[in-house]
Order: C-alpha cells, then structure tokens, then sequence
C-alpha cells in the first residue's frame, strides 16, 4: 500500500523477518520510532532512520514488545541519539535494568540483544502522542505476556507487532513454557475485532488492510494450535532454527546442531513433545522439514538460509 494511506508523517520501515518492521513518527515537534529491529541489522537501523529523520533528532523509542528482533536496535539507536527517551511495556522492566538476560528471554532462545536502557514504561490504557496524533495503547498478550499494541482511532490505524499479521501471528512463547496463552491470543483478536481497524501494520510483512477474513485465518491457525499442542511447539522449533540461519546466513549442520543443543528453548521443546526422538535426529528431523519447504537448504555438511 501506500505511505498516502497511512496518517500523516507515519513511515513504515519495512524489513522482513530477522528484523521486525519499524515505525517511524514525524510530527511538527518530535520524532518517534516503534521497534528497533535485530541487533545484527543495528547499522542498518540507524542508517534507515536518520536518513528518513533528514537532520532531526530522534526523540523517543517505542517498544511493543522485548523480543529481540523488535528491540536489538535499541542500543544503536541511544548510542546514536543520547537524548533518546526509551519506552517500554512495565512488564519486563527490572530484569531491562538490572539486565538480566536469561530472565528477557535473550540467552534461552539462543538469540543477542545487546544491553539497553529504559527510561519510561508504556502503559496500557494510555495514549502516546505520535506524529501529532494519539494513539491510544491496549495490552495484547499471547505471542508475548506483556506485548501491547498501538491504535489510532481517526484513520484507524492499528500497529499490531506480532499480535496479528496477515496470513497469522507469531509464536505464542508462553506455551512453551507451560502457561495457558492460547486464551489470551484469542482475546487479544477479539479486542482487534472490537477496534475495527482499516489499515494494520504488522510487526513483519507488508502494511494490509485489514477485513474479516483476516481475523477468519488467525482464529482458524488457534483453533489448530489449541487442539494440538505439539503442531504449535513443532513449529515454534521451526522457527528458532529459521532465525538462526537468518542471522548467521549459513552454519557446518554439527555447529547447528551443536548450537541447537545449547539453546534451553529448543531442548525444553524436544523434551516435552518429541523424548522418544534422540536430539539431534529431531533437530536433522526439523532441518529436512524446513529444507522440503524451501526456507533452508543443505549443500554437503553445511546448512544454509534459503
């Protein structure tokens, strides 16, 4: 879509899937980005934005949630701007502090971030002024516990991170973890359904205007999720080792192997639903799976992104 489509001085900074999109805010008085991307694109992040802010200052970052490839820009983007003000969900905010990065989730999915500093939190049942606008902020767990998205309700506009995409939504990690987030990604469509937006930004993929049918596939892939738990985890797995390979461009497969064994995450995930499978048959299991589906692919003893 366009950037005319969207309100005024809002720019999408689109990047795939190792990043998340950003969000960049020009008003008349102050500037604003929403998520930082991965640490492994930082340079990249800082280039794109002060190119785009053509001489002004950032003033304030947003994060909607702190999952790595939504905030590992950040502290390239204070490292470049000092005066940058740092906003992020209340949920996590001592263990950014303190930094704390097994609590942040960072070290058991095998994934960097690196430290940053906080200076406010962004609280659901707030607004935020953005670009002269504001845009009121509604806490959506599921994909994360404290995730929140951001909502304008005079272009209805909605900045849904990983909450909804077009064709989804991403990993519900606290499942992994044996809590009960399934109920919460539904509620959070059900508040999206309530907000009626017309056009959402999604935290990966490109801008969409958003109908029922939307809202239909999610409820629909939830549905699935719920009534089989082990399909959801086997394809969290499958994301864990697509990230890395999208960082890392390609890996030896016993250094992926190696990796994958050191990474909490992907063992509490084998021991749960695959123990009758030993390891690294389950990790060379999931790499075919990715490879017949054309994401990765295997040359000799390598495995690399597709």
């Amino acid at each position: 879509m366009s950037q005319a489509e969207l309100p005024p001085g809002v720019q999408v900074l689109e990047r795939g899937w190792l990043s998340s999109n950003s969000v960049l805010f020009l008003g008349a008085h102050s500037t604003a980005l929403v998520d930082s991307g991965y640490c492994a694109h930082a340079e990249q992040t800082v280039a794109l934005v002060a190119a785009a802010l053509c001489g002004r200052p950032l003033d304030c970052l947003v994060n909607s949630h702190l999952h790595s490839d939504h905030c590992g820009g950040n502290a390239a983007l204070q490292g470049r701007w000092p005066a940058l003000q740092t906003l992020i969900p209340p949920g996590l905010a001592p263990q950014v502090a303190h930094w704390d990065p097994v609590a942040l989730g960072y070290e058991p999915s095998g994934q960097r971030c690196p430290r940053f500093r906080y200076d406010a939190p962004v609280l659901p049942g707030t607004e935020i002024e953005l670009a002269d606008r504001a845009w009121q902020v509604h806490a959506a767990p599921g994909h994360d516990p404290d995730s929140v998205i951001l909502f304008e309700p005079g272009s209805r506009t909605l900045i849904s991170a990983d909450a909804l995409w077009e064709n989804g939504f991403g990993v519900v990690f606290p499942e992994l973890d044996e809590r009960d987030a399934f109920g919460e990604v539904g509620a959070t469509f059900d508040l999206i359904e309530r907000l009626g937006p017309r056009w959402v930004i999604p935290g990966h993929g490109p801008v969409f205007r958003h109908g029922a049918e939307v809202l239909a596939r999610a409820r629909d892939r939830l549905r699935a999720f719920v009534q089989r738990p082990d399909r959801h985890a086997h394809h969290a797995a499958k994301v864990l080792l697509k990230f890395k390979l999208l960082e890392c461009r390609q890996m030896l497969f016993i250094d992926y192997v190696q990796w994958a064994a050191g990474t909490p995450q992907l063992q509490r995930i084998h021991r749960r639903f695959a123990p009758a499978l030993a390891f690294g048959d389950w990790i060379d299991q999931l790499t075919q799976e990715l490879v017949r589906s054309q994401v990765l692919r295997r040359v000799g003893e390598s495995v690399h992104d597709a």
